[in-house]
């Protein structure tokens, strides 16, 4: 029965995973928030689905994707979304809004408690008074603004956004938008001719146009507010408008679009409470997308599939069980437990890889083309290497090492979603194929090994400082594993590098300008051929190669995440606040396994002397170290 422990651990970690992808079950009478989150908008230059961007929008403003009000019911972000668009007065009550800054909480004479959730009502007195603060804080480098002016910043953008919201598809307070779109149709007519009459000095009927020019004057506003571009062309090449504009057009054009139409009525569907009316048209509007945009609705309703299954979430927890099965069979010298680890492993890789390859069917692009994207990519492309080691060594290290590593860059993924849309647009000079696929892909190459490789060292720390487990054979598959990765990373880095440095030469005229990012680059170059040349020579060995590895995790990172919050040069993405604090951390962190290193060997569990018992005999002599000890330099 044990030799079939791998498989059962397996299938029961595909089981748990093949639930989360069942589709939801809906009540009859229920709103069809799933298929309304399924309708393709244009927000940001790319079209998405509405659940995208109600996830987005929930996430910059409230930091997570659903809801909690009081007494432990929980809102989607379709279900806020929808509130948001079509019944504001509603909305406006949730605690939506993050606040925790005591200083921005004494602006409005509030008191620091442990709240820190609060509702659009609560500040709309306050408005104007958050405007003139963050105007003045708008203006300063994020990396000089306090937490106060940063605090009130993002409490601003968030209002903005949501006031946005609040106006894309109808304005704000409106009743009976049907309704009122009828009677703007039958009125356009009789305003036209009452505006000619009056430019030829013949009567007209003023109360008509007055009634039209208020109405224009009311969707101008909305066509100036709005976020979201909710109304596709109907010729094939034609351009995406708000909701507003569309109106507006529609006095030139004699008709109004027909997917405004449909908005009107699934708003007041939905204020109504009347779920059928609301199913029935939103049925109404996918299908209209189906017959005259089948590419665009058949790539918002994969993404919102994507949205639902979550699968870089569901290999998180796939890496961290698999970390977990690896280090156990070290514990027990367990090679079922190994096994276990590495078919895990091996499902959790096909999840992150089916995640990579719908966000480049969906964006069309290479795998890497943001922050968030290559740490997407670098965990993946550890994980690959990670389980070549592990399929050549047999040792449950390589296992161990993409558990972690899968695990830890999904991590930061998850937390660099957090300024909203992944999948955003490229800058002008990153809109080229080509170079993604080839300098992108070949320099976050080279952080994978890089990190892999100061995982292993890692490891070879951990275990030989603090544990007896670090035996001979152990050390010299984990030197021969981080050497080889080294080269690998050797490799990568110099390619992508000088690849770089050609795309930069066709973008900007120039190889090298000695931007930060640039001087980053050849960093990681530079310390690999260092360590390489080390070890050649002889300066270094086992230990000492280590704790080079260790060093390459501070260079790698500072390439990868420092530069990018210099706030300066061509590459940079701008300063992260909370992020600086972790990396700043975790730089520590390596120099201090370092120093650990670096110790006498006596002072390693793995390698301290053996002391004989002594009876009242002679004084306590060591033994002789172990054969073939890690070397002490």
């Amino acid at each position: 029965m044990k030799r079939f422990l791998p498989w059962i651990i397996l299938a029961v970690a595909a089981a748990c995973i093949a639930a989360n992808w069942l589709p939801p079950k809906m009540a009859n009478d229920d709103f069809d928030f799933s298929r309304f989150g399924e309708i393709p908008v244009l927000v940001g230059g790319r079209i998405k689905p509405l659940d995208t961007v109600a996830r987005n929008s929930l996430l910059i403003i409230h930091g997570k994707q659903e809801l909690r009000l009081e007494g432990g019911k929980r809102l989607s972000a379709m279900q806020w979304l929808t509130d948001s668009l079509f019944n504001a007065p509603v909305a406006d009550q949730y605690p939506v809004f993050v606040v925790q800054n005591a200083e921005v909480l004494g602006l409005f004479g509030w008191q620091q408690s442990d709240r820190k959730y609060f509702s659009f009502a609560e500040f709309a007195p306050f408005l104007k008074q958050i405007d003139e603060q963050a105007a003045q804080s708008d203006k300063l480098e994020a990396v000089q603004r306090s937490a106060y002016q940063s605090a009130i910043l993002n409490l601003r953008n968030g209002l903005s956004l949501y006031q946005r919201l609040k106006n894309s598809i109808q304005p704000e307070g409106a009743e009976n938008f049907t309704t009122e779109l009828q009677s703007f149709a039958s009125s356009v007519p009789g305003a036209a001719t009452a505006a000619r009459q009056r430019a030829m000095g013949e009567n007209f009927d003023k109360a008509n146009l007055d009634d039209v020019a208020q109405m224009i004057q009311r969707y101008e506003r909305l066509s100036d507010m709005a976020y979201i571009l909710a109304v596709p062309p109907l010729e094939p090449n034609g351009e995406w408008h708000s909701v507003g504009n569309s109106l507006l057009r529609s006095v030139a054009l004699g008709e109004i679009h027909p997917i405004v139409t449909e908005y009107a009525v699934i708003g007041d569907a939905y204020r109504a409470n009347d779920r059928t009316l609301f199913n029935q048209h939103v049925q109404l509007v996918t299908d209209w997308f189906a017959k005259e945009r089948p590419n665009t609705m058949k790539r918002a309703s994969f993404e919102f599939l994507i949205n639902r299954l979550q699968p870089f979430s569901q290999s998180m927890t796939l890496y961290v069980l698999a970390f977990l099965l690896a280090c156990a069979s070290w514990l027990r010298s367990s090679s079922l437990l190994r096994r276990s680890a590495f078919y895990v492993l091996l499902l959790a890789l096909a999840i992150h890889t089916f995640g990579l390859v719908s966000r480049m069917y969906l964006q069309e692009r290479p795998p890497v083309t943001n922050l968030y994207s290559s740490a997407i990519f670098i965990g993946w492309g550890a994980v690959i290497v990670a389980l070549i080691l592990e399929r050549i060594f047999k040792d449950g290290i390589g296992a161990a090492c993409a558990g972690a590593i899968g695990f830890v860059t999904l991590i930061i993924a998850h937390h660099l979603a957090g300024s909203g849309d992944t999948l955003e647009m490229l800058q002008a000079v990153l809109d080229t194929n080509i170079w993604l696929a080839t300098h992108v892909v070949a320099i976050t190459t080279g952080y994978s090994a890089m990190f892999l490789a100061g995982m292993l060292a890692i490891i070879y720390v951990v275990r030989g400082v603090f544990t007896r487990s670090l035996k001979k054979q152990t050390a010299d598959s984990l030197a021969r594993m981080t050497y080889g990765v080294i080269c690998f990373a050797t490799l990568f880095s110099f390619v992508g590098t000088v690849l770089g440095g050609i795309w930069a030469d066709q973008s900007w005229g120039r190889f090298w300008g000695w931007d930060p990012k640039e001087n980053g680059a050849v960093l990681i170059v530079l310390w690999c051929a260092i360590t390489l040349h080390a070890r050649w020579g002889g300066f270094i060995r086992q230990r000492g190669l280590m704790i080079m590895a260790l060093f390459g995790n501070i260079v790698t990172s500072f390439s990868w995440f420092g530069v990018n919050m210099l706030g300066v040069g061509l590459h940079s993405y701008g300063f992260m606040q909370k992020a600086f604090p972790w990396l700043v951390g975790f730089m520590i962190s390596q120099l201090a396994l370092m120093a650990v290193a670096a110790m006498p060997l006596e002072k390693w569990r793995s390698f301290a002397p053996a002391r004989v018992p002594s009876r009242g005999g002679p004084p306590q002599i060591p033994a002789p170290l172990p054969a073939g000890q890690a070397p002490t330099h």
